[in-house]
C-alpha cells in the first residue's frame, strides 16, 4: 500500500492538522517527520479542541499507530508532558505509539542558547525563534554532537557523551551569555525519566515504516510548518531549521521513495506568516487585523498574532514544484465569507520586470500583482458538499485550482472536523 504525504505549502499555520485527521480515518499509521515542539497542529472533533505539538494528531483514532520519526527533535521533558496530558484526554498514547532510536533529544542547554542567541540579536538579525531550542538541536545534530534516544540504551557511553558536551555548552552559557552553569545531573535525571517511560517503545522507525508498507499498511506522513520556511527552499535565513518539504518527509522518516503516492499541499485561501521574513501580500493596516480576527489567526503553541495577507499564486506554484504535489487541501474559505472583493497575487514584478518563479534572494523587494474576485458576501461554515458553495465562491476555488496548476482535493470550511467538502483528485 501506497504512503501519502501531506505538507504545507505557505508559511506554516495553514491548518494541516484538520487535513491529517480527516485523512486519518482511512490510514494505519501517521509518521511526523521533521521539527519540535515549536509547531502546533489544531484539531477539532465535535466542538472540543485538541492541539498536538510531538505525538501526531492521528492518536484521536482509536485504533491508529503514531511513529514520531528519526527527523524529529524531542525535548524529553515536554513530550511527558504531553502524554500525560493526552492520557487525561482518554487517549492511550503508550500502547499506539513508537518513537525512532535515530531521533535526537534536546535539551535545556538548546533552549538557552536559542533564547539568548535571540535575545542578544540586533532587530535585522532577529529570525522570529520560538526560543524552543530547535535551531540549536538541529545544528548540534548537524555538528555530529548531538545525543540520539537511542544512544540512552548505553547509559555508560551517554554520559561520557553528555558530560563532554555540557563541558562545552557551559562555557558557552557563562562565557558568551553571563547565565548560570547546568548541571550534569539534572539534564541525565531529565533524559533518564523520559528513557524509563518509554524504552520498550523506541525502535528502528525506518525498518518498522518499510516493512508495514510492504505488508500493505497505510501510512500518512505529517510534517511542521511549510514550505516557505524550508531550510533550502524557504525565505532564508528567515526559516525553521529542517525541510518541511517532501525530501525532508523522505529523510525524516525513511520510507522508501516508491511507496509515496499521494503529496497533498496545505494552504489557506488567504495566507499567514508569524515571526520575521518577507511577506509581499502582508496586510499592515486595518485590513490586515480584520483579516486577523476573522480568522483567528494567534500562534497555538506561542499565541503570538499572526501577520496575514492575500493568496499568493507564485508561493503555492513553488511549493507544488518543490514538492511534487499533486492536490491542494483549501481551507478556512469561510474566513473570507464577509469580503466584498477578494484580492489575489497572480504574479511578481522585481525592479520593474515579471518573474516567472518565486525568487530566491529579493522577495522583500517584489511587488506583487493582484487580480480582484467577487466576494459571496454569505456564511459558508460547515457546508460540505461542493454545489452548495455560492457561484462566487466556487469560481474562487476553481480560479486558484487553474493559477497553481493542481487540483483541489479537499475544502474546509470550518473548523470542525465535519466541515469539509472531499473532492475526486
Amino acid at each position: 500500500m501506497p504512503a501519502n504525504l501531506v505538507v504545507g505549502a505557505q508559511w506554516g499555520d495553514e491548518g494541516k492538522a484538520k487535513v491529517i485527521d480527516v485523512m486519518s480515518k482511512d490510514t494505519d499509521i501517521i509518521v511526523r517527520y521533521q521539527g519540535g515542539a515549536n509547531a502546533g497542529h489544531t484539531v477539532v472533533v465535535k466542538g472540543k479542541k485538541y492541539i498536538f505539538h510531538l505525538i501526531p494528531s492521528g492518536i484521536i483514532y482509536d485504533n491508529k499507530i503514531c511513529v514520531i520519526g528519526n527527523g524529529v527533535v524531542i525535548d524529553p521533558t515536554y513530550f511527558l508532558e504531553e502524554v500525560a496530558s493526552l492520557d487525561k484526554e482518554g487517549f492511550d498514547v503508550a500502547s499506539r505509539t513508537y518513537i525512532s532510536d535515530s531521533a535526537h533529544l534536546l535539551l535545556p542547554f538548546h533552549k538557552m542558547i536559542d533564547a539568548a542567541r535571540e535575545g542578544s540579536a540586533s532587530k535585522s538579525q532577529k529570525i522570529g525563534t520560538t526560543k524552543r531550542g530547535i535551531g540549536i538541536c538541529y545544528a548540534d545534530k548537524m555538528m555530529r554532537t548531538g545525543i540520539r534516544v537511542g544512544d540512552l540504551h548505553s547509559q555508560a557511553s551517554t554520559k561520557e557523551k553528555l558530560n563532554a558536551i555540557l563541558n562545552e555548552k557551559n562555557h558557552e552559557l557563562k562565557v558568551l551569555y553571563g547565565l548560570e552553569e547546568l548541571k550534569f545531573q539534572d539534564i541525565w535525571d531529565e533524559m533518564y525519566t523520559f528513557y524509563d517511560k518509554w524504552k520498550h517503545r523506541i525502535i528502528n522507525t525506518s525498518y518498522y515504516l518499510n516493512e508495514e508498507l510492504k505488508e500493505g499498511k497505510r501510512i500518512l506522513l505529517e510534517g511542521a510548518q511549510g514550505t516557505g520556511l524550508d531550510a533550502d527552499f524557504g525565505t532564508y535565513p528567515f526559516v525553521t531549521s529542517s525541510n518541511p518539504t517532501t525530501g525532508g518527509a523522505l529523510i525524516g522518516s525513511g520510507v522508501g521513495y516508491h511507496f509515496l503516492e499521494k503529496v497533498i499541499g496545505i494552504s489557506k485561501a488567504y495566507i499567514t506568516r508569524v515571526g520575521e521574513g518577507p511577506f509581499p501580500t502582508e496586510l499592515l493596516d486595518e485590513e490586515g487585523e480584520r483579516l486577523r480576527k476573522l480568522g483567528g489567526e494567534y500562534g497555538s503553541t506561542t499565541g503570538r498574532p499572526r501577520r496575514c495577507g492575500w493568496f499568493d499564486v507564485e508561493l503555492l506554484k513553488h511549493a507544488v514544484r518543490v514538492n511534487g504535489m499533486n492536490a491542494l487541501a483549501l481551507t478556512k474559505i469561510d474566513v473570507l465569507s464577509d469580503y466584498d472583493t477578494i484580492p489575489v497575487a497572480v504574479g511578481y514584478e522585481l525592479d520593474g520586470k515579471r518573474l516567472d518563479y518565486f525568487p530566491s534572494q529579493g522577495l522583500e523587494r517584489v511587488k506583487p500583482i493582484y487580480k480582484e474576485f467577487p466576494g459571496w458576501k454569505s456564511d459558508i461554515c460547515g457546508i460540505n458538499d461542493f454545489k452548495k458553495l455560492p457561484k462566487n465562491c466556487q469560481d474562487y476555488i476553481t480560479a486558484l485550482r487553474g493559477l497553481v496548476g493542481v487540483p483541489v482535493h479537499m475544502i474546509s470550511t470550518g473548523p470542525d472536523r465535519d466541515h469539509t467538502i472531499i473532492l475526486s483528485m
